[in-house]
């Protein structure tokens, strides 16, 4: 059952008839007191649709308490508020009360009931979770427990309770269209993770479109990401198709979002809001049937309280939110990681079988990765590559000293070692900070050709001046 606590007449009929068309058993409150009455008595209430305001006041706060109250009485039922655009800030005051997500008015049809289901479906219990898995070359179900390898995303591999968390929400969530945030350091497999979500959805047969914020300047943002008309500004010489528009129907994933400047973060939102957008030189109003999944291996929640990340953009993309823990905090996930990325090196150049014995093994947990999945698989490569072919039909078995000769530390670790710097010993952050500070003099506090000399997007080079107090 689904409460609708409006003080308008008509918009609580509209809602009603709407969701009863879509089979959903509605009951009704015109104001915050007939609607604590039905939390406290319904036990079958699955989720609350709600106002911000009941009198003339405008400032929310009747529907912040009420909020507050609902949460009291029934935490586990998902909260949407409908709001217009003018208080936008008082339903992300909202979602830091516990309110699912928020809805703007008017509301398109087919985007609430989008909202209202997948609110309903990620309430629901999870199912538990599994106890292992490992992938294999011909896509047969060889575990170690509960969560079947999923199809094209090999290296999710381990048996990890972290890892295995992750995998179980993210199969729980795959079939709704909850916007989805994987955070986690370079290299833990967060797009990986991305294509598995997509995957396990109802829209594995449609395009899984990857985009690099990154790389994208404010200028080129619309188009990259829209697309535009022939001659819709000047080196427009053709029409060019969007990334949302690539990705009609399927995934879009939007890696390193923490890059992503404010101005385009305001565009970013209006599409995420009300999954519409129009190309550059077309007045035509298109409709964005995409699921969105974002990564980054930024810190979002500072990058809020340092204004340099939209808050309301924050809540609308952290629906679900999947954190990938870093290799050294999953160790025991290393001898099925070594043995897939032996597996796979062993067919990608026409090796015959081979492994890794104990004591490499051994080795291995006691390194650092920094640099995570991405460097264990490079080092597992370049061990193959440079070590002694095994006698006449005998198997390849890795040593430790096999690895240990192969080992380079990734840059992480060394920017730790001081190095000579003016005459002196300094960090590789040392250097980075004297680097940007010297750039920043040259050109007289222009950032953009300070980024442009460094390589960096004006957003990181806004990050590394908040990180070393330029």
């Amino acid at each position: 059952m689904i409460l609708i606590v409006d003080d308008d007449r008509a918009i609580r009929v509209a809602l009603t008839l709407l969701l009863e068309r879509n089979n959903h058993e509605v009951m009704r409150a015109e104001n915050p007191a007939e609607a604590m009455e039905v939390v406290r008595n319904h036990p079958n209430l699955e989720l609350v649709l709600m106002d911000m305001n009941y009198t003339l006041a405008t400032d929310g706060e009747e529907g912040l308490t009420l909020l507050k109250q609902v949460k009291v009485f029934r935490p586990d039922v998902p909260v949407i508020l409908m709001t217009a655009w003018g208080t936008i800030d008082l339903a992300v005051q909202g979602m830091r009360n516990g309110a699912f997500d928020f809805i703007t008015k008017p509301w398109d049809n087919g985007v609430l009931m989008d909202r209202i289901e997948t609110a309903i479906a990620l309430s629901a219990p999870q199912p538990p979770k599994g106890e292992g898995y490992r992938d294999v070359p011909n896509g047969s179900n060889d575990q170690h427990g509960g969560c079947p390898p999923p199809s094209g995303a090999g290296g999710l591999i381990g048996r990890s309770s972290s890892f295995l968390s992750v995998l179980a929400t993210a199969q729980h969530v795959a079939q709704t269209n909850a916007p989805v945030l994987i955070t986690g350091e370079s290299g833990t497999g967060k797009e990986l993770v991305a294509q598995f979500i997509h995957e396990q959805s109802r829209r594995n047969g449609k395009p899984f479109v990857k985009v690099n914020l990154g790389g994208i300047s404010t200028s080129l943002f619309e188009s990259e990401m829209f697309g535009h008309k022939k001659g819709s500004f000047t080196d427009a010489k053709n029409d060019r198709t969007g990334r949302f528009e690539l990705a009609k129907g399927g995934t879009i994933f939007l890696d390193e979002i923490g890059e992503l400047e404010l101005a385009s973060q305001v565009k970013l939102l209006r599409v995420l809001q009300d999954q519409t957008y129009e190309v550059l030189g077309d007045s035509v109003t298109r409709r964005a049937d995409v699921r969105v999944v974002c990564a980054t291996n930024a810190d979002l929640r500072q990058m809020v309280n340092d204004k340099t990340f939209r808050e309301d953009l924050f809540y609308r993309i952290n629906i679900i939110h999947l954190q990938l823990a870093p290799l050294r905090e999953r160790k025991e996930d290393i001898p099925l990681l070594v043995e897939h990325f032996i597996r796979q090196t062993c067919a990608a150049n026409g090796f015959p079988p081979a492994s890794a014995s104990n004591e490499a093994i051994q080795y291995l947990q006691t390194l650092p990765f920094l640099g995570n999945i991405r460097e264990l698989k490079n080092l597992v490569e370049r061990t193959m590559l440079m070590s002694s072919p095994a006698p006449q039909g005998e198997e390849k078995v890795l040593a430790a000293n096999d690895f240990k000769a192969a080992y380079q530390p990734s840059e992480h670790e060394t920017s730790r070692q001081p190095i000579p710097f003016g005459g002196q010993r300094a960090t590789l952050e040392e250097i980075e900070r004297a680097s940007i500070a010297a750039a920043i003099a040259k050109h007289n506090g222009n950032l953009s050709l300070v980024a442009k000399e460094l390589g960096i997007s004006r957003g990181a080079l806004y990050r590394k001046i908040e990180k070393h107090g330029l």
